[in-house]
């Protein structure tokens, strides 16, 4: 049986498929290309991350195709509902990126209190001639120790923040709208632990609570993040997406860096991806990754190892 993975996965992935007796491809065929090319090699299993879709017309018209998996989260590129009634299995990797995508949030916003957003594009522009005037413009910085982030959506993603965040010694504030409590573990180097329970609240008093907000849901048909969210913030917090595009109102996130209700954004997802707009992309207060919260090498052997281990399961 024959595995294409489209947009890739790991080695360790590959190897771990192979061992099960599974032909693996890493081709990345051009979406337009795609139905034929499942057709003319017989594909039993299609994954894909986020650039691939698998739409309706591809479920349709690709019959050898028993699997469709995603590797890592969100599933709003495959045409899921579908899909199932149509037969096919639908898997994705939900836990294992989780701590990847909280160590982004975390470079954000370490990134933000120290303006090195700006910083980092300022010094090689007047660095050597305008060092102490760049010095004095990026004195004011804070540490996170102390402060108060606000997670809305408290799932895999969001308790993994909130498990770095107790560990850098924040209080940490969630907002989930199917989620009462949860019970966060926070595991030290030496196999100690540490059991913190955090009782959820509603979004509207997060925001007026949060020094930081951090965005932890799915796709979403209207924005979670709009110019009446930002109005019920505090004065200077920040804003952190790494969850997904659509859900933050860039356009009045950007009205309120300009006129300093907020102090600065961090942007892992856009609301037009690939083409992110231009006004975000050169705005000078916000912190900017080009949705690679799951990219880190740990992480995408995990997830190649856990989509072989369940289409083993299902196959085999």
């Amino acid at each position: 049986m024959k595995v294409l993975a489209n947009d890739g996965i790991s080695q360790s992935g590959i190897d771990a498929l192979k061992a099960s007796g599974f032909e693996v491809i890493t081709t990345n065929v051009a979406q337009e290309q795609l139905i034929s090319y499942i057709n003319e090699n017989q594909i039993t299993v299609l994954l894909v991350r986020s650039a691939t879709t698998a739409r309706k017309d591809l479920v349709d018209s690709c019959t050898s195709l028993k699997i469709i998996g995603r590797g890592g989260v969100g599933m709003d590129n495959i045409d899921v509902a579908y899909a199932r009634e149509k037969g096919l299995k639908v898997i994705n990797t939900p836990a294992s990126s989780s701590a990847s995508v909280a160590e982004l949030v975390f470079a954000h916003l370490y990134g933000g209190v120290r303006f090195l957003y700006d910083s980092n594009r300022n010094m090689p522009l007047e660095g050597e001639l305008n060092f102490k005037g760049l010095k004095k413009a990026y004195a004011k910085g804070i540490e996170l120790r102390g402060k108060t982030i606000g997670i809305i959506g408290f799932g895999r993603i969001g308790q993994e923040v909130a498990k770095i965040a107790l560990g850098v010694g924040m209080r940490v504030i969630a907002a989930d709208k199917f989620m009462e409590a949860a019970t966060i573990q926070v595991v030290f180097f030496d196999g100690q632990t540490i059991d913190v329970t955090i009782k959820t609240q509603s979004q509207e008093s997060l925001l007026a609570e949060a020094d930081f907000i951090s965005l932890h849901v799915p796709a979403q048909n209207d924005y979670v993040i709009g110019a009446r969210e930002i109005e019920q913030m505090k004065a200077g917090a920040a804003l952190i997406n790494a969850a997904r595009g659509g859900v933050v109102d860039e356009v009045a996130l950007l009205k309120s860096l300009e006129n300093g209700k907020l102090s600065f954004a961090g942007l892992d997802t856009f609301e037009e991806e690939p083409k992110p707009a231009m006004q975000v992309l050169m705005h000078p207060k916000v912190s900017l990754t080009p949705h690679i919260g799951a990219a880190t090498g740990e992480a995408q052997d995990r997830i190649g190892e856990e989509l072989a281990q369940q289409i083993a399961e299902i196959l085999l």
